[in-house]
């Protein structure tokens, strides 16, 4: 047995172990539920404050840049409504003046109008005096024919007796002039005919002559016909070397390249060398089957005046004959290689020679050149340098560039994972609202409800806190 005390009359009252149990039991289980609801109540205040926290902060951020965009937009709109105004006036004072510019021509337009009919009005009288006039000549001139009949009779018949002697004289003229036309016909006939047998004779020894060369071509290998173009160059500036007596030209035989061009050409002014050009001669022979192009040989060309240190570059070509590009004159080709030409062979010397006389008038800013590079070799190392910084410097800015927008994007990304956690704290806020009214909502009744056992012990309960204040 156990003694209890009652804490409003001090009585002493004694219970058996069972009943002390279900006493202590539900003392134990309302401090409890007390205790788990004060919980509860600060955390779900803790979560409020902290949700409420973060979506002031979101939507003052939200705010910002939606404020931001507003004022973009006023600025927007005023702007608008500016040129809307704007267009409006124009278009007021361009109607104005249309409609000025219509009472205008409206006026014009009447005024024309009345001097119309004011001309046509003095024309018509001016007509009917006309009428009158040629009425009153009419008359007069029938009165004179009739009394010219006869005199004009005599004069139709002198008229033509003149008529008649003058086809005479024309008949004679024509019969004249016809045998003097057929004498220069006959004359002509004879000069076509000596001048067509002298073309004749004359297209007769041009196609002996494209037959010799056709045949020589045969009999020549392609190695040969090559040379003959080196030949036919060599000769004319040979011919032509007393107008560069310090000049160089030979036959370059410097293979241990791997290559070698035709001919260098090298002209020296007091001992300093201010131009050099490598050659190559191309030709083929017309039975070749295989049809080189000039391009086809360009890259090796300027290889080789790479490879012996020329200043230019000279394709010296027979190929496609065909070509207008190539049979108008010198060809640039500086697009393709730098400081490359292709020539036929009669522009060999006119080429040389311009090319000889634009190098000489830079002579003294080529000394000039050298030697400023002697004296300041580091020149080249500063370039190097300078042309380094500038392809780091650019590397940079493209890494900076690439970052910037990469920063850009992830903002972009934030805000959207920003305004997806506002919508989920949202949302969650929603479900706390629900929770919280389903606690509100819950009562002892519906939690003993279908409970037999709770229902009992509440019973008992009520029962002993009734006996209690009894």
């Amino acid at each position: 047995m156990k003694e209890i005390r009652c804490p409003k009359c001090q009585s002493v009252f004694q219970v058996d172990e069972a009943d002390y149990a279900s006493i202590v039991s539900q003392v134990k289980n309302a401090e409890f539920n007390d205790e788990l609801n004060r919980r509860l109540e600060e955390v779900r205040k803790q979560y409020a404050a902290e949700l409420k926290a973060d979506v002031m902060k979101s939507e003052q951020t939200f705010g910002q840049k939606l404020s931001a965009k507003d004022i973009e937009i006023g600025k927007k709109n005023t702007e608008i409504e500016r040129l809307k105004a704007r267009i409006d006036n124009m278009a007021q004072a361009k109607a104005l003046e249309l409609a000025g510019e219509m009472n205008k021509k409206n006026q014009e337009i009447s005024e024309l109008k009345a001097k119309i009919e004011s001309m046509a009005q003095a024309k018509a009288l001016e007509l009917a005096g006309e009428l009158a006039k040629k009425d009153k000549e009419i008359s007069e001139l029938k009165s004179t024919i009739a009394q010219s009949k006869d005199a004009c009779q005599i004069a139709v018949l002198e008229e033509q007796r003149r008529s008649q002697d003058a086809l005479k004289e024309k008949d004679n003229r024509i019969v004249e002039l016809t045998g003097m036309v057929n004498l220069q016909k006959n004359e002509a006939a004879l000069r076509e005919n000596s001048i067509k047998e002298t073309y004749e004779m004359q297209l007769k020894q041009k196609q002996e002559e494209v037959d010799y060369y056709k045949d020589l071509k045969t009999r020549m290998s392609t190695k040969m016909v090559g040379e003959t173009l080196e030949i036919h160059c060599s000769t004319e500036f040979n011919r032509m070397r007393p107008l560069f007596p310090n000049a160089y030209f030979e036959k370059d035989n410097d293979a241990s390249g791997g290559s070698k061009g035709d001919f260098i050409f090298r002209d020296f002014e007091d001992g300093f060398e201010y131009i050099s050009i490598m050659f190559e001669m191309k030709n083929e022979m017309d039975q070749t089957a295989t049809k080189h192009k000039n391009e086809d040989f360009l890259k090796k060309l300027d290889d080789d005046r790479r490879a012996k240190n020329c200043e230019f570059a000279v394709l010296v070509s027979l190929l496609e004959p065909e070509s207008e590009l190539y049979n108008t004159g010198i060809v640039d080709m500086s697009h393709r290689f730098p400081k490359m030409y292709v020539i036929r062979p009669q522009f060999f010397i006119p080429l040389i020679t311009l090319l000889v006389q634009t190098s000489k008038k830079s002579i003294e800013y080529q000394r000039q050149l050298a030697v400023a590079r002697s004296q300041s070799i580091d020149v080249t190392n500063f370039e190097n340098r300078l042309n380094d910084f500038k392809e780091k410097f650019a590397n940079n800015y493209r890494l900076a560039s690439e970052k910037f927008k990469t920063a850009i994007d992830e903002i972009d990304k934030s805000i959207t994972h920003l305004q997806k956690i506002k919508e989920a704290l949202v949302g969650s806020e929603r479900n706390l609202r629900l929770a919280n009214d389903k606690a509100d909502g819950l009562t002892i009744k519906k939690l003993t409800h279908g409970n037999p056992t709770m229902k009992e012990k509440f019973k008992e309960a009520r029962t002993v806190e009734e006996n209690d204040e009894e």
